[in-house]
């Protein structure tokens, strides 16, 4: 497949380019074409100027469907594979989180499975909200060495009603089998850790980081930006060495908490290291709001296309493409140790998407695949259209 007249942002500008892709990668890169040879079967796309950015990297995506804090009933059903390409997503990771009973790390693995069958990157955190997780081999260690699609344990639940209110102990335990883990593999070793609304806020991770040898980026505190008070914290952690995730849910007026827009922009004006922001979607995931005793009072479901709304955010209030675009793309790509993800450049994967001038996804290819052409979607999952 040949890319025609794009504009690249790598993230970093590159100015118009045009590409050729082949066998899932991007084999050749550059300002001047030449004339291919007639007996090459090449499908052309002319991108007529369109800005081509890598695909976007959500590392927070319940995949089988999250939710149940308010009885069966609320549990959100699964995601099919065009609710995340037609929003630019080319790449995700699940996870379990308050419902790591009724779902377990099978389906959960299963499910990542047939996302990849739908030609999706797709892989996925062992273990859930709860201590001690639930694994497929008896040990998180155990999973993240021996079943590939396992990059790291998460979402571990800290200062949050609905955690196992873990200890200090049990917190380095998962943390060091994920690093040591990761050592073995080369994979991610994270521990991916959901942050509640709880006083005690990132108290838990100072600790562990004070009390132990663990290098800071094993950890990855996420929904940072649901308290402001919370925000703050998280850029001491950023500013030690953590990678930080914010959560693109909805914030209303006057809530006390930043949009991921907001947290990004502030993330950016501030002295911690660039490279050490993540933004995700939560997407499938269930947006209770509890009352006093901890009931559920309403909820609401994370949309994939939350992050493209983000990224846009951030461009209308001034930020250049260049600065917002690594928070979706490289900085994930880096922690989660995924060399082929997150970048354009030659011997990446071709996963890629092409922005029309609203910001929307014109076109979207992954893995070498196009998945949307012209703003349509072109592959559906299996059932996603059935009756």
């Amino acid at each position: 497949m040949l890319l025609r007249n794009a504009q690249v942002h790598a993230p970093e500008p590159l100015g118009q380019q045009h590409l050729l892709l082949g066998g899932g990668r991007i084999l050749w890169m550059g300002a001047a074409l030449s004339e291919l040879p007639a007996t090459l079967a090449v499908e052309t796309i002319d991108l007529q100027g369109r800005r081509l950015i890598p695909g976007l990297i959500d590392a927070h995506v319940h995949v089988t469907g999250g939710g149940g804090e308010a009885g069966f009933r609320t549990r959100v059903p699964p995601l099919g594979v065009s609710r995340f390409t037609r929003a630019g997503i080319t790449t995700v990771i699940g996870l379990l989180g308050t419902d790591d009973v009724a779902r377990g790390p099978r389906d959960l693995l299963a499910t990542v499975y047939a996302l990849r069958e739908e030609g999706l990157s797709a892989l996925a955190f062992t273990g859930g909200y709860h201590v001690p997780p639930r694994t497929l081999t008896g040990s998180v260690r155990g999973d993240l060495v021996l079943i590939e699609a396992l990059i790291g344990i998460g979402e571990v639940a800290i200062s949050d009603h609905r955690s196992s209110q873990p200890t200090l102990d049990e917190l380095l335990r998962l943390a060091a089998d994920a690093h040591v883990a990761g050592l073995m593999t080369g994979k991610a070793g994270v521990l991916h850790l959901h942050l509640g609304d709880g006083p005690r806020g990132l108290e838990l991770v100072r600790r562990a980081l004070a009390q132990s040898e663990l290098p800071p980026r094993v950890f990855h505190p996420t929904h940072v930006n649901r308290r402001k008070a919370l925000f703050d914290e998280a850029l001491e952690l950023a500013a030690h060495g953590c990678t930080i995730d914010l959560t693109a849910f909805p914030v209303e007026e006057g809530e006390d908490a930043w949009s991921a827009a907001d947290g990004l922009i502030r993330f950016l004006d501030s002295p911690a290291p660039a490279e050490r922001i993540t933004v995700s979607s939560d997407a499938g995931g269930c947006l209770p709001v509890f009352d006093g005793d901890g009931h559920v009072c309403r909820m609401g479901v994370g949309e994939s296309g939350a992050l493209l709304e983000t990224l846009n955010e951030v461009l209308a209030r001034g930020v250049p493409l260049e600065r917002a675009l690594p928070a979706f793309t490289s900085n994930p790509a880096r922690l989660l140790r995924l060399a082929a993800k997150g970048q354009i450049r030659v011997g990446a994967d071709a996963d890629l998407v092409a922005l029309d001038a609203t910001g929307a996804a014109h076109d979207v290819i992954a893995g070498g695949v196009v998945h949307v052409r012209d703003g349509h979607i072109e592959h559906c999952g299996t059932f996603e259209n059935a009756i």
